[in-house]
């Protein structure tokens, strides 16, 4: 053994206790050491690229702001229309919400009993299907009158995100047109 590589393991034997346990292990068995080769290092697995995270919830109110412009309406000041050009600006922005609500959600109503007909729950229902509402005592099932069918979605698709992450956030881009 070379001098470099005796000095190089006292040292490393002077501060390792567990090191120094076992080369007193290998002294007491009769001075043979184990050399036992290691499994080649696997090489590291691709990090695959981050996909940028943006809630559902922006990318809906994205689709009903770029079909239905319905941000625009709801936040523009009414105070310098008129009525009647209120209602032509709804009429079309109503009409494009529901198209979007529509093709994304698939909305059906949760029962087919028309407003203000009677209806009973059954013995054990679930409290988000049914909101009961005025006198509400004792136990299911509970006898009134249909203020409003509800509303189910049979299916979710709001479109899944895939520009950069710094723009997760946009709702809407800056519209700017060029003339030349």
């Amino acid at each position: 053994m070379g001098l470099i590589t005796a000095t190089k393991a006292f040292c490393k034997l002077l501060f390792n206790p567990q090191l120094c346990d076992s080369f007193d292990e290998m002294i007491a068995s009769g001075g043979t050491l184990k050399i036992e080769s290691k499994p080649a290092a696997e090489s590291p697995k691709p990090i695959p690229p981050e996909i940028p995270v943006r809630s559902d919830a922006i990318s809906l109110i994205a689709a009903l702001q770029r079909e239905a412009r319905l941000l625009d309406i709801v936040t523009e000041s009414l105070d310098g229309y008129s009525d009647a050009q209120i209602g032509a600006a709804a009429k079309e922005v109503l009409r494009d919400t529901g198209a979007v609500i529509d093709r994304m959600f698939g909305l059906q109503p949760l029962t087919t009993v028309e407003d203000g007909a009677h209806f009973e729950t059954p013995d054990k229902f679930d409290a988000a299907m049914y909101r009961l509402t005025g006198n509400v005592s004792g136990e299911a099932p509970f006898r009134g009158t249909v203020n409003h069918h509800g509303w189910q979605a049979t299916k979710c698709d709001v479109p899944q995100w895939n520009g950069e992450k710094e723009s997760a956030l946009v709702i809407a881009p800056i519209e700017l047109e060029i003339k030349s």
